[in-house]
């Protein structure tokens, strides 16, 4: 079995309004100091098999298909 986390976010220089509206949120409640905030997903996916390497090439496979709009988002994927 092997477990894997898939963290996607925004692409430098994409606007992030929820980022900017959780920005403004935490310095409303006195958290002084917070720069900027970027919001994104993460997935934490088990898949059967022990082939980290095609694992992986699953999962890239996923975030290219579905989890992630490559057009303005990044991704990561990182085998636990």
């Amino acid at each position: 079995m092997i477990q894997a986390r898939v963290t996607v976010t925004l692409k430098n220089g994409v606007l992030d309004p929820q980022g900017k509206a959780i920005e403004g949120a935490l310095g409303t409640l006195g958290f002084d100091g917070v720069g900027q905030v970027r919001q994104g997903k993460v997935f934490d996916i088990e898949m059967d098999g022990a082939d980290k390497e095609s694992a992986r090439k699953k999962l890239s496979d996923m975030c290219e298909k579905l989890l992630a709009n490559t057009v303005i988002e990044d991704y990561a994927v990182d085998i636990l």
